[in-house]
């Protein structure tokens, strides 16, 4: 099945510069949210819960915007159907980009702080150009392995000024981290593959659906697991307030909202624009969290971010 993308009229340079600030905020504060929550609530069933609640807003934002004009290309993919290949492709992006990027994003928070997750997610342009690199669908050039050796500096130094030791939390976390950030650079390199099949709303929609059939079972054990209804309200509000903000906010309408500005600007463009996100969680870690980084930490933070900023200002020219 092939879907034809449709330009349509450009939205301005404000509006797209709106959402994209709106975008960063709505991220930033996810690393705030899972942070607040894993406080009250074991970390497997928070992120299993959220990637199951994710996959129910995702179907009614699906369903809604099957009615609306702009979604057009979404509608005929529905009418078509989809073949076992199409279904195939989206449980295995589904794994990679929700599974496993989200949970591990949920879960790592656990045991590090919201400046090392920034860090280690802002990083995720070095990770798919590996993997681009490896597929062949790019070129290692010496810019860009300079650039990957200057980022991988950096994370170094960042683990440095946390204190290396087999037995550090944070290294644990980071660990888990950097798997969630590997899952989506292999859906990204992935998705290249099968980009102009299908429309945004219609990718987006059907990776998230498998992403939280994938972990329901494990949603239905901690449920089974938390038994009576006394249980369930064990948990103060906070968590809840974050899981609904994480999931409708955070992996349904951002993710919707990113594709479409993805609709009018390059993926350099849109790439850049995501180094402010560490710096934006970062700031928020430290106002409401109490989060203090070293410099050894800082000054390995900065490494990395210009490790990746080296290898995407080549992508401009």
């Amino acid at each position: 099945m092939r879907v034809d993308a449709s330009t349509g009229k450009p939205p301005s340079r404000r509006v797209l510069t709106a959402t994209i600030a709106f975008l960063i905020a709505i991220w930033a504060f996810n690393f705030l949210a899972a942070k607040i929550a894993l406080r009250y609530i074991e970390p497997l069933t928070f992120a299993s819960f959220r990637l199951v609640l994710a996959g129910f807003f995702m179907v009614l934002i699906y369903l809604i915007c099957l009615r609306l004009p702009a979604f057009a290309e979404a509608a005929r993919a529905r009418r078509s159907g989809f073949s076992r290949r199409d279904l195939w492709i989206f449980f295995y992006l589904g794994f990679f980009g929700v599974t496993m990027n989200q949970f591990g994003f949920t879960v790592g928070l656990r045991y590090t702080s919201v400046i090392h997750s920034a860090i280690i997610s802002s990083l995720s342009p070095v990770y798919t150009l590996v993997l681009a690199v490896l597929f062949r669908l790019e070129n290692a050039t010496l810019r860009k392995v300079v650039g990957m050796g200057v980022a991988l500096a950096g994370v170094v130094l960042m683990a440095s000024g946390a204190g290396i030791s087999r037995h550090s939390p944070s290294l644990l976390g980071d660990a888990i981290t950097l798997c969630g950030s590997l899952g989506f650079a292999v859906y990204v390199v992935l998705g290249k593959r099968v980009a102009s099949l299908y429309d945004s709303l219609t990718m987006t929609t059907f990776n998230c659906i498998f992403g939280a059939l994938i972990v329901l079972p494990i949603a239905i054990q901690r449920a089974i697991r938390l038994g009576s209804f006394a249980h369930w309200r064990a948990f103060p509000w906070p968590v809840w307030a974050c899981m609904l903000y994480m999931a409708l906010f955070s992996s349904a309408i951002a993710y919707v909202l990113y594709y479409w500005v993805l609709h009018y600007l390059e993926a350099s463009q849109l790439a850049s624009f995501s180094y402010l996100l560490p710096v934006a969680a970062t700031a928020l870690g430290i106002l409401f969290l109490g989060e203090r980084g070293s410099w050894l930490e800082l000054l390995g933070g900065l490494f990395a971010l210009a490790g990746v900023c080296y290898i995407e200002a080549a992508r401009d020219r």
